[in-house]
């Protein structure tokens, strides 16, 4: 799995050579990293399973609320960093506090919660009757968009997986964790998606942070879009890099800064951080002419396209797709493929940087196969039926366009997430109870996961919502702040 071989010379891309670690490195013999796939070992003969172990040695190493009170109790002479963790609590408005809530999926698009445990009372205690269960809800708030987590040829997919290999990978890809899937899936993706080298992360969130980490480190300057997801800005605090914001979906504000910082700092290693589409506002950005200002002044683009993938773009390939100055891809299975865990897409310089490199990617169990045979299936029922996601398109449209002609400011984007801001979180809390009581379900989203005062409701738009969808929304809505008194 480990083998002695030489990095690229020259290296064809300015912006990674400026890293430490690849100049140390050019030229010169190094340990480098290869990916083996090692199917599952149940059907191997006893001699060639352990044959195949010793010649494999591992490379060297260099939220809805629910009722329940989940409050702990002080106890006496706390230490000192548990009093810090209570005061924190403490101060948390109750607007503001999360809680866990079990939701059962129940049909094709609707979820059923969990009964709230009854408080013991006389009527309890003497053996009356309990409240009947909660009714399902109409799923407007899960990710699903093509409704493929339910997908029968997904689910057989992923359970002929689980036989064939287990249910976990039980290892990191560069022990004995890669599996035939995984290869068959990076390289479906790689085709798909028209870049060079895939490699799979288990979660979108840990994708993200080995793509920051790859193309940054403590000597950059990251500019991101000041609504990038909190998984992004991990990363760059993981690297240590500097971090500058520019205003959203706003590549003039992007080029002011570009421009700044050449003129102060003409070899500055940037980076440029943005979304394709928005997973709490619902907007895109105007991705070509951003790509466009980073290949003019030679910086890498991070484009995290989790929501876009299966929806938006060319037969629901993202609109980073056909840019090819766009350097890394980020994107995720638990959204509209859905089933779970994520990749990164790049040519084959980033995807070899990433393997030798990425810590995230190294150190980590591999992608429960079920999951990515789940991914793989459902990417072929994505190419097999683009229609699905056209369909999708056109019922955001009519929702946009029926939700403004009730008074309510018009959801940015073109996208499946429609952001009905409300600002007060009291009253985003209240929208979303009303929902529930007709019988949906849409979560109140409040900061710090939106900026202070843009409370809102997140509505998202999937295959198999019955009709009357709709109208029932905007019964329980309400008539919004725009629309004329006449008309209430």
């Amino acid at each position: 799995m480990t083998c002695l071989q030489f990095l690229p010379d020259p290296l064809d891309q300015a912006w990674l050579l400026q890293d430490p670690c690849i100049r140390a490195t050019k030229g010169r013999a190094v340990a480098r990293c290869s990916i083996r796939s090692h199917a599952s070992i149940q059907t191997a003969p006893q001699s060639r399973r352990r044959d195949a172990l010793i010649s494999s040695p591992p490379a060297p190493v260099s939220g809805a609320d629910d009722t329940a009170d989940h409050t702990i109790e002080p106890a006496a002479a706390e230490p000192p960093w548990r009093q810090r963790l209570r005061a924190a609590l403490g101060d948390l408005p109750a607007v503001r506090r999360r809680r866990l809530r079990s939701l059962a999926p129940t049909g094709a698009a609707a979820l059923q919660p969990a009964p709230t445990e009854p408080q013991a009372t006389a009527d309890t205690r003497a053996g009356a009757a309990s409240p009947p269960p909660p009714s399902p809800l109409l799923d407007l708030a899960s990710n699903d968009y093509l409704g493929l987590s339910r997908d029968p040829a997904v689910l057989a997919a992923a359970a002929a997986e689980l036989h064939a290999s287990g249910l976990g990978a039980t290892a990191s890809r560069l022990i004995c964790g890669t599996r035939p899937v995984h290869l068959q899936l990076e390289q479906a993706l790689a085709a798909w998606l028209g870049r060079e080298r895939v490699l799979l992360f288990p979660s979108g969130f840990q994708a993200n942070l080995a793509a920051v980490c790859a193309l940054a480190d403590r000597h950059s300057l990251v500019l991101a879009d000041r609504l990038i997801h909190h998984s992004l800005l991990a990363g760059v605090r993981a690297c240590g890099a500097r971090i500058k914001r520019f205003a959203h979906n706003d590549p003039a504000d992007l080029e002011r800064l570009l421009l700044s910082e050449r003129r102060a700092r003409p070899e500055a290693r940037l980076l440029v951080l943005c979304e394709s589409l928005y997973s709490m506002e619902g907007s895109t950005p105007p991705l070509a002419a951003l790509a466009a200002l980073c290949e003019h002044h030679r910086v890498p683009l991070l484009v995290d396209e989790a929501h876009a993938l299966g929806v938006l773009g060319p037969g629901g390939r993202g609109l980073a797709h056909g840019i090819a100055s766009v350097a890394l891809v980020s994107g995720t299975f638990g959204k509209a493929f859905g089933s779970g865990g994520a990749f990164l897409a790049g040519d084959s310089l980033v995807g070899d940087w990433l393997l030798q490199s990425s810590g995230a990617f190294r150190y980590t169990t591999a992608l429960a196969p079920p999951l990515a045979a789940g991914a793989l299936a459902a990417l072929g029922r994505i190419q097999a039926d683009p229609e699905a996601a056209s369909a999708l398109l056109e019922r955001s449209s009519r929702w946009r366009d029926a939700l403004e002609a009730a008074g309510w400011p018009r959801p940015p984007g073109e996208g499946p997430i429609l952001s009905v801001r409300l600002g007060d979180d009291a009253a985003a809390l209240a929208a979303q109870e009303r929902l529930e009581a007709a019988g949906l379900l849409a979560l109140a989203i409040r900061p710090p996961t939106v900026p202070e005062g843009t409370a809102r409701l997140r509505l998202v738009l999937r295959t198999g919502l019955p009709s009357g969808t709709l109208e029932k929304l905007l019964v329980a809505l309400g008539p919004g702040p725009h629309l004329p008194s006449a008309s209430r």
